[in-house]
C-alpha cells in the first residue's frame, strides 16, 4: 500500500456506531495520524455543526465535507459552499408535500429549516441537524445559503421517496439516496466525490494517496476518488460493488480497525 496522505470517512453507519458514538480509540489513533502528516476528513450528508460537534478538540486541524459535498472546510478555511436556487426549492417542497409520510428539511449554512409538526420526526432529524429552526412555510424565501433539500420517509427512501423525486434529475439537479430513510436534492455535480476532489487539488494529494470509507450510495463518488476504498460490512450492496476493499461493520468500529492495521499499531 502506497503512503496514505488523506483518510476520508462517512459518519453515520460508517465512522459512528449505531448509538452515534465515536470509538474511544480515536484520540490515540488520530495522534498517530497527525504524527505521520495524514489528514483526517469526516464527510457526511449532515450540516457542518452536526459533524464538527464530534471533533471539537481538533476542529482547526482537519478538513470537513458536509451537506453531501455542498460545503467544504479545511482548517477553518471555507473552500467551497454551494447554493440551491430558490426557484427550485418551491417546486420541490410542493412535490414533497404530496408524498404521504414525507418530511422536508432545508439544509443551509446558518441553520436547517423545517415546517413539520411531527414531533417524532423533529426529535429524529435534530440529531443530525443540530442547528435548526421551525418556520411556517418552506416555500417562502429564507435569508440563508441553502445547500440542499433533505427528504425523510419513515418507511424507507429508495421505495417511498426516490421514485417521486427522481424527476428533478431532469432539471440539472442531483437526487441521491443518502441513507435508509433519506434522499438529498442538490445542484448537479454536487457530491462527496467532487468535494474530495476539491480537497485533493488544494493539498496536492492524489487518489492513489487517499483512503475512503462509506456505507451508502451517496458515498460511492467519494470511493471512486480513492484508490483504497472500503465498504463497511453493513454497507448497501451497491457500495460493496463500488469499493475495492471491505471493512468491519460500524458497530465494530471497522474504520479505525482498518486504519490501525495500516498504521501497524
Amino acid at each position: 500500500m502506497n503512503d496514505i496522505k488523506l483518510i476520508v470517512t462517512d459518519m453515520d453507519g460508517t465512522f459512528l456506531n449505531s448509538n452515534y458514538e465515536v470509538s474511544p480509540d480515536f484520540p490515540s489513533i488520530y495522534k498517530e495520524l497527525k504524527k505521520r502528516n495524514i489528514l483526517f476528513v469526516p464527510a457526511s450528508g449532515r450540516q457542518m455543526p452536526g459533524i464538527t460537534q464530534y471533533f471539537k478538540e481538533i476542529e482547526n486541524e482537519i478538513g470537513f465535507i458536509a451537506e453531501n459535498g455542498g460545503y467544504v472546510i479545511y482548517r477553518n478555511e471555507e473552500l467551497f459552499a454551494d447554493k440551491l436556487e430558490n426557484s427550485f426549492i418551491k417546486e420541490i417542497i410542493e412535490t414533497i408535500r404530496e408524498i404521504p409520510g414525507a418530511r422536508a428539511v432545508l439544509s443551509a449554512k446558518k441553520k436547517a429549516y423545517y415546517e413539520s409538526d411531527d414531533e417524532k420526526f423533529v426529535n429524529y432529524f435534530t440529531r443530525y441537524y443540530t442547528e435548526n429552526q421551525k418556520i411556517d412555510d418552506l416555500t417562502s424565501e429564507v435569508a440563508d445559503n441553502i445547500f440542499k433539500i433533505a427528504v425523510y420517509h419513515p418507511e424507507g427512501s429508495e421505495e417511498n421517496l426516490y421514485p417521486y423525486l427522481k424527476q428533478f434529475e431532469n432539471k440539472n439537479l442531483e437526487v441521491v439516496v443518502s441513507g435508509k430513510y433519506w434522499v438529498d436534492i442538490m445542484n448537479r455535480n454536487i457530491s462527496k466525490g467532487k468535494a474530495l476532489e476539491i480537497l485533493q487539488k488544494k493539498l496536492n494529494i492524489l487518489p492513489s494517496e487517499t483512503m475512503a470509507f462509506g456505507d451508502y450510495m451517496n458515498d460511492i463518488t467519494m470511493l471512486e476518488k480513492s484508490k483504497y476504498s472500503y465498504a463497511m460490512e453493513n454497507a448497501h450492496s451497491s457500495v460493496k460493488e463500488a469499493a475495492s476493499f471491505s471493512a468491519l461493520s460500524n458497530d465494530e468500529f471497522g474504520v479505525l480497525e482498518t486504519i490501525s492495521d495500516y498504521l501497524k499499531l
